[in-house]
């Protein structure tokens, strides 16, 4: 059913009205007074920062644990990486994504770990071993089955520092966009 005309003008007009108002309230005067935008909250005492790094540090370690777990070592004994392996270049893709992903997580949580005095103590023996995962994506290609169990080693490590430090590790295991996003 057509339009009538009158509408079409009367919805026309409305919306110039609507555009030109919104651009008229722009001010280009430069000596307006303007409120300061209010300082973002910020823990007030260092046991609140504390507290805060640990739970940090807790989510981190248990997303790196999970997705090294689920997209690493599983299918590294299941045999899914040895050659001629049926869904080998998905799993090494995976496994690609989920390392760097789980390396990304274990360099934030040693930075939480950094806010906690106890925490930064039971870390700081890793941080070689943390360095040393960026070399995994090669070292699979190649076909090196001890960089599995490196890996493995230090994402336990890791959870036995923070189970050390009262910061219990639990594996989360994130979702394959999560991987994807880094």
């Amino acid at each position: 059913m057509p339009v009538p005309l009158r509408r079409t003008w009367v919805a026309l007009i409305l919306c110039c009205a609507l555009l030109a108002g919104t651009a008229a309230c722009g001010s280009d005067d430069k000596t307006s007074t303007k409120t300061p935008a209010a300082a973002s909250p910020s823990p007030s005492t260092s046991a609140e920062r504390q507290k805060f790094a640990k739970t940090r540090f807790v989510a981190n370690a248990g997303l790196a644990a999970g997705a090294t777990y689920q997209w690493i070592v599983k299918p590294w004994r299941a045999g899914t990486f040895k050659k001629g392996a049926d869904g080998r270049k998905v799993a090494l893709v995976k496994a690609g994504l989920a390392g760097a992903f789980a390396y990304n997580r274990l360099k934030a949580a040693q930075k939480n770990a950094q806010g906690d005095p106890v925490l930064s103590k039971a870390l700081a023996p890793l941080t070689a071993g943390i360095e040393s995962l960026k070399d995994l994506p090669a070292k699979l290609r190649n076909g090196d089955t001890g960089a599995m169990s490196s890996y493995d080693d230090i994402i336990n490590q890791v959870k036995a520092a923070g189970a050390s430090a009262g910061a219990p590790v639990k594996d989360q295991v994130p979702s394959t966009s999560d991987l994807s996003k880094g």
